[in-house]
């Protein structure tokens, strides 16, 4: 199948706008799509299950997120899902309050969301559903991130993407 080639242009001004400096805003019937982390296309964000909690929520700051999948050392699998919530609410306070020791004792797994633990949704729901629909959920379930799961063709359910409930709050207002 001969292929046709791609006529190039030159650039008709001396300046362009930096990409991602405009204002991005979506409205309630925009598809949820639009709002989704899809790692398709943007790697999530990972901690190791065997790091010191203080440690993993400074790689959050660092990489400017809420959120992180927490990986398995020896498998290199996600084994759950780690917020910045769970590092500055009361999870570590009663962690040590039952366990015992010190908050630099404390690590990832110890707070830690296991994947059983995780509310999901499919990516096939998703495809048909708005920003409302997404919204709603978070409304009503009290969760922070929502993680999108799809099944692939042999039949292995594999993480897609993450809803954030902070993010849509933030591109709902104008």
């Amino acid at each position: 199948m001969p292929t046709k080639e791609m006529e190039l242009k030159s650039v008709p001004c001396v300046s362009l706008p930096i990409p991602g400096a405009d204002p991005w805003y979506v409205s309630e019937g925009d598809e949820a799509l639009s709002v989704m982390i899809d790692f398709r296309s943007r790697s999530s964000v990972t901690v190791l299950e065997n790091d010191n909690i203080d440690d993993a929520l400074e790689h959050l700051k660092h990489t400017g997120v809420r959120c992180a999948f927490v990986v398995n050392q020896k498998k290199q699998e996600v084994v759950g899902m780690l917020t910045a919530h769970d590092v500055l609410g009361e999870k570590p306070q009663q962690h040590s309050h039952f366990c015992g020791g010190d908050r630099s004792d404390i690590q990832v797994k110890d707070i830690m969301q296991k994947i059983g633990e995780w509310r999901v949704a499919d990516i096939w729901e998703i495809e048909r559903s708005t920003v409302e629909d997404i919204l709603n959920i978070f409304n009503n379930t009290g969760l922070s991130h929502l993680p999108v799961v799809e099944t692939t063709a042999d039949g292995q359910r594999r993480l897609r993407g993450l809803f954030s409930f902070a993010k849509i709050k933030r591109l709902l207002a104008k």
